[in-house]
């Protein structure tokens, strides 16, 4: 057999497997869409799907995941979760989610490896001190979900992006973990007129929330709370904040004490009360458990003045670094690093459709946060601790 037989023999023998196996809910490797339509290829025998993840996993942006803080920044303790480890979770619970759903999982697993690929450094913090900069530049409203799809649809290569299937970008732009949700289903049926006009309308609002076209991003969304809750628990004990004592009785009753017991019943919860139906959810009970357990956590973990005291100074450094790199651009500075390490050889459609607050905003979200402290003045430069 040829190579290329071969090849659409190995395709075909896919979308056959996805048939015998899927649910009629599935979204089906057959109908991915994309923004600049592909010729067809003689030795691509992945699905589209598969193919997003593979894209993903391989950007610049993906690369810099394993240095962008979670929840704890500038603390010297090696266990403490980062971004990178957050995602690969997700993939991991979504696509246990979905193997049982009879969903697809390569979308899962595309969407989940991207949902956070936005995140500037020192996370949430840095999202809202990054927001109140672009908003002052008329850029509009900072959201990582919408920078995500900047990321890989816009920046990647050179701004020619990644080309992503409709599907895939959609359940990225739609994921919002922090929103309690005890059941979803999906708004089906967008096209990119609609993606569009979403991403239109997130830039002018303060809050980033659409429902996924997809029961595969409605997994994707779900996983995202079922992976972070529980660990974001668990780091919080390590360093001291809380007790296990202190988690609310329904909560150690009914999704456990550990993140392990914790996700695997939010999990098998989420499986028994998702099966054949056209919508994702938990039951009441649970569903009202989580809740309590995610309001514990932002009392205690995300609010906590402790974690935050060491963070004051970041937001000086995103307004030094904003500042200087909007003058930058405005004398054309060609020594500065948003030439050298951001802009050089970046491509037309980029440059010509973009501010220079746009610019200026993308530069910095995709920094690390040790790329963005070495930036700093040494003035401004936090020092690591090693205790909260």
């Amino acid at each position: 057999m040829k190579p290329e037989a071969n090849a659409r023999a190995l395709k075909a023998r896919l979308d056959q497997q996805e048939e015998a196996v899927f649910s009629a809910l599935a979204c089906f490797s057959r109908d991915a869409v994309r923004r600049h339509e592909e010729p067809l290829s003689d030795t691509e025998y992945r699905l589209a799907f598969s193919a997003d993840a593979d894209r993903i996993l391989n950007s610049m942006a993906y690369t810099r995941y394993s240095d962008k803080t979670q929840v704890f920044s500038l603390i010297n303790n090696d266990h403490l979760t980062h971004r990178v480890l957050h995602v690969q979770m997700v993939s991991r619970v979504g696509r246990t989610i979905g193997r049982y759903l009879g969903l697809n999982t390569d979308l899962i697993e595309a969407a989940s490896l991207g949902h956070d690929i936005g995140h500037p450094p020192f996370g949430h913090d840095g999202e809202r001190f990054l927001s109140k900069l672009t908003r002052a530049e008329n850029a509009g409203a900072f959201h990582h979900n919408l920078q995500s799809i900047q990321f890989l649809d816009r920046i990647e290569k050179k701004g020619k992006g990644w080309n992503l299937s409709l599907q895939t970008m959609d359940a990225i732009l739609c994921h919002n973990g922090e929103a309690h949700t005890a059941s979803l289903a999906p708004a089906p049926r967008k096209d990119f007129g609609d993606f569009n006009r979403m991403v239109a309308k997130m830039k002018t609002s303060s809050r980033a929330d659409a429902v996924p076209m997809t029961l595969e991003g409605c997994v994707v969304r779900m996983a995202d709370t079922i992976s972070y809750i529980g660990r974001d628990l668990e780091d919080a004990i390590r360093l001291g904040l809380v007790t296990r004592d202190q988690m609310p009785g329904a909560c150690k009753q009914l999704l456990g004490r550990t993140q392990g017991t914790i996700v695997f019943n939010l999990v098998t919860d989420l499986i028994r009360n998702s099966i054949d139906r056209d919508h994702i959810g938990f039951s009441s009970g649970v569903s009202r458990a989580l809740k309590a357990l995610k309001g514990f956590n932002y009392r205690h973990i995300y609010k906590n003045p402790a974690i935050k005291k060491h963070l004051m100074g970041i937001e000086d450094i995103f307004t030094f670094l904003f500042d200087t790199y909007m003058t930058d651009l405005a004398r054309e500075n060609r020594q500065s690093v948003i030439y050298s390490e951001f802009l050089d050889g970046m491509e037309p459609v980029y440059t010509d459709t973009h501010s220079p607050a746009e610019i200026v905003r993308d530069f910095i979200a995709g920094m690390t946060d040790s790329y963005f402290i070495r930036q700093a003045p040494d003035n401004l430069k936090p020092a690591a601790i090693d205790h909260v």
